[in-house]
């Protein structure tokens, strides 16, 4: 039978500390949602009482969140030096979150008791005891946060035991010692959680929170996991202040599929792909493509040598099946392909292609990719120029000509597109403004086949990028243009090359406009 071990997501806290990321009350509504619909067992919210945001989510999530699954906890601090419980102004605003359980930090290094909260020893370990009683004189489950744990145990354990005990012998239900700083090795956390292990016993739930400024905050958490710890805290996707937190879409996999412990309920680890993804588009902070596991790149193939080898055995050069974290097994296409990796990718998309056909995809990728196109990064682009060698021609429109003229007025410019396109029998002309090139031959070709399809009111840009790829030739060089769209159901990557970025904007866009009629959800 394997073991439970305990996931407690600080995404809405810890996470929030990154720079660059921000989310308003309604994105932390959502992402509480859908770490709920991944199983975590404990959600921590943040600080009530801290800013006006918190106090607004503490109260809307009290009538708002609905959590089937989860722990929704309050986050906050033991009491103050030489202060008193009833009148600590952060203690009550943990009463006022009216959660069922709340997580307090307690300092359980002696150099940052008598350096950073400039007291006493004793009075360090009274205010982690005074607090979690008062705590649970008023019904909360208390979890408390051993801040700087490791650096303080190196350096003086007998006092990180005696903050133990002080959350222990009150009744705390988990103490979950913190590699505050990230500067601890697994070989060492593994030796300090068993230390803790057989001096605390079963008294209380073992839990461990890393940070990974050594890059170890994984491999950490799991080894403390070996030396007896239960409940494991990081947020999804790894983000954090500095350089991140655990990343609990690499620990729940790897404690779960490669070891015998049990981290979500059943059935619920294949949503880790779509919950990552989810949360990062949320906080418009992508998910790294070479993620393990959530990645769209973690189990993407594209050396010809793996890809026939995976034709023939599909966990050839995959470490687990990809359906298994709700990911999926995806061929890249260059101009390293071979006929196998082409042929697997038509069957993958369902189109029919035979040996002169093949050897024709193989032809153009080389050409264009000498040309500057990159096809592993515009997965629409290369479908597209699939369906074309298997003979597919799209019937949607057919441009006549496409104009853009900017004119500087003063200090303001104008940017005006003209498209000509012919849908049918019919030929449509319009003329729109916009806020810059791209989106002026946008708009106009949406006005010019938006009539004749009604689906691409539902398809819109999400980036763009442009690069240049030869640097020496300076205004004269070549540009790649990579532009991705959506639709709300599906999101797709299109590009164009070309000397003038205005035409290899154009040919990215009518190939994004193509790809999302194509599949418009009927």
């Amino acid at each position: 039978m394997s073991t439970p071990v305990e996931i407690f997501d600080t995404t809405l806290r810890d996470g929030l500390q990154v720079e660059g990321v921000t989310a308003t009350v309604e994105d932390k509504l959502r992402i509480a949602e859908q770490l709920d619909h991944l199983g975590v067992h404990f959600i921590e919210g943040g600080w009530p009482g801290a800013n006006p945001k918190d106090i607004e989510f503490f109260a809307r999530a009290a009538t708002d969140l609905s959590l089937t699954t989860s722990t929704f906890v309050a986050f906050g601090s033991t009491r103050r030096p030489r202060g008193k419980v009833d009148e600590d102004q952060t203690l009550q605003h943990l009463l006022d979150a009216n959660t069922s359980a709340v997580c307090i930090v307690a300092k359980s290094s002696d150099y940052h008791v008598t350096e950073a909260l400039k007291t006493t020893l004793d009075e360090g370990s009274a205010m982690i005891a005074d607090s979690v009683e008062f705590l649970l004189a008023h019904d909360r489950q208390v979890l408390v946060d051993m801040e700087h744990f490791f650096d303080g145990f190196k350096a003086n354990p007998e006092f990180s035991f005696r903050a133990l005990e002080a959350a222990v012998v009150k009744g705390a239900s988990h103490v979950v010692l913190c590699d505050t700083n990230g500067g601890s090795l697994p070989h060492e956390i593994e030796d300090i959680v068993r230390q803790v292990h057989a001096h605390v016993g079963n008294d209380v739930v073992i839990g461990i929170h890393c940070h990974d400024d050594t890059g170890c905050a994984v491999a950490n958490s799991m080894a403390a996991v070996r030396g007896g710890a239960r409940h494991v805290q990081g947020t999804l996707n790894g983000l954090g202040e500095r350089t991140g937190n655990a990343n609990l879409t690499s620990i729940i996999p790897n404690l779960q599929l490669k070891q015998d412990y049990t981290c979500l309920p059943e059935g619920r680890i294949e949503r880790l792909t779509v919950v990552s993804h989810r949360v990062a588009e949320t906080l418009n902070r992508a998910v790294d493509p070479q993620a393990p596991y959530v990645g769209s790149s973690a189990f993407a193939h594209k050396a010809g040598l793996h890809v026939s080898a995976i034709a023939r055995a599909k966990d050839a050069y995959e470490h687990v099946d990809p359906v298994a974290v709700g990911n999926g097994t995806r061929f890249v296409v260059s101009e390293m392909a071979g006929r196998a990796t082409i042929q697997m990718k038509a069957d993958d998309l369902g189109i029919e292609l035979d040996g002169p056909a093949i050897n024709g995809v193989i032809d153009d990728l080389k050409r264009l990719e000498h040309e500057g196109y990159h096809f592993e990064a515009a997965d629409a682009s290369l479908e597209l120029l699939m369906r074309r060698a298997a003979g597919w021609q799209h019937e949607f429109f057919e441009v006549e000509s496409m104009r853009l003229i900017t004119d500087e007025l003063g200090d303001v410019f104008n940017t005006e597109a003209t498209v000509k396109v012919w849908v049918g029998d019919e030929r449509h002309v319009f003329t729109a403004e916009g806020n810059g090139p791209v989106n002026a031959i946008d708009t106009a070709l949406r006005r010019a086949v938006g009539r004749a399809y009604p689906a691409l009111a539902d398809i819109h840009l999400t980036d763009y990028k442009v690069r240049i790829l030869d640097g020496g030739e300076a205004t004269g060089a070549v540009t790649r243009v990579l532009l991705t769209a959506t639709n709300g159901e599906r999101d797709w990557t299109t590009i164009g090359v070309s000397a003038n970025i205005i035409e290899a904007s154009w040919r990215a866009l009518e190939d994004s406009v193509v790809y999302g009629l194509l599949h418009a959800p009927s």
